[in-house]
């Protein structure tokens, strides 16, 4: 898998402490979209389970941020390595194959595996201020009173970005027979999001999950959709949600990494696992203690 000639030069800066010596045997986890959102929340949580957890997203403070938002992967590595965790950020563009075939390969090199990948990049309200999207449209707005323009974009950094990651991660996982892929998203059986181009963009993920599993089977790699219930994000709060509302960003985390630990991610293959589910199954508790329900639109 060789490529990007440059890729080494994608490592965030040496400004981020260096993590302390992690065992040889722990767990190699790719948590892609992970500066911010449910994506830093789980990678975090891997971090405090003991994993090398390499952290990953476009929004860096050696390179670009997205939409002018001031969380980097740097910051939450130095938030896991604080806490005593191993944490390697690495600057990706997770819509550039090239890009994510790089960062395959630089984890190869310097792990000589990938155990997990899980794909959390795209919460899906970039652009929403808690009343309205930079187009000027409101949630829920009837699809044929909106512009199009939003629709390509959820496709690209939704669904397309998710088997990217798949895709480039795969071949080693089915070469050591284990893995463990993981796309983050919300169930289409929950019901209707209220958006169009959202409830779209979530399920084609969700389906993404289940097709790739079909052709996973007897390789030893599972593939799986994880669904977070309703998340005080960065985003989320800055629009008005309460932080004692919903969920932090590391129950779902904590259910992953308790999954991993138990070793039966493989019996969900295919299926959307709800991090209420997760909770209650391995009793997690979230960082206040409670065990938040599954998300209901």
């Amino acid at each position: 898998m060789e490529n990007s000639p440059d890729a080494d030069s994608q490592v965030a800066p040496a400004n981020v402490t260096t993590p302390a010596p992690a065992p040889a045997t722990a767990p190699v986890v790719i948590v892609a979209g992970a500066s911010r959102g449910v994506g830093r929340g789980i990678a975090l949580a891997l971090g405090e389970a003991g994993m090398r957890v390499v952290v990953t997203a476009r929004s860096s403070e050696g390179g670009r941020i997205t939409e002018a938002r001031r969380e980097t992967i740097e910051d939450t590595a130095r938030t896991i390595i604080a806490a005593g965790g191993a944490a390697y950020p690495y600057r990706c563009d997770h819509t550039d194959p090239r890009d994510v075939d790089g960062l395959t390969a630089w984890c190869l090199r310097r792990f000589g595996r990938i155990d997990v990948a899980i794909c959390a990049v795209w919460g899906g309200n970039e652009g929403f201020d808690g009343e309205r999207y930079d187009d000027g449209t409101r949630w829920g707005d009837p699809y044929w009173r909106r512009p199009l323009t939003r629709f390509a974009p959820a496709m690209e950094t939704g669904l397309h970005a998710a088997l990217v990651l798949a895709h480039a991660v795969t071949p080693a996982m089915v070469a050591a027979r284990a893995g463990l892929i993981g796309f983050v998203t919300f169930d289409p059986d929950s019901g209707y999001l209220g958006d169009l181009t959202y409830d779209i963009a979530k399920a084609s993920v969700a389906r993404l999950a289940y097709a790739c599993a079909q052709e996973l089977t007897e390789t030893g790699v599972t593939a799986l959709a994880l669904a977070p219930g309703r998340v005080r994000t960065e985003r989320a709060l800055e629009a008005g949600m309460r932080d004692d509302e919903g969920e932090s960003p590391l129950y779902l985390g904590r259910g992953v990494a308790a999954m991993l630990a138990q070793g039966d991610a493989a019996a969900h293959a295919g299926r959307v696992v709800h991090a209420a589910d997760l909770a209650q199954r391995y009793a997690i508790r979230d960082t206040d203690g409670r065990q938040p329900a599954r998300f209901a639109p």
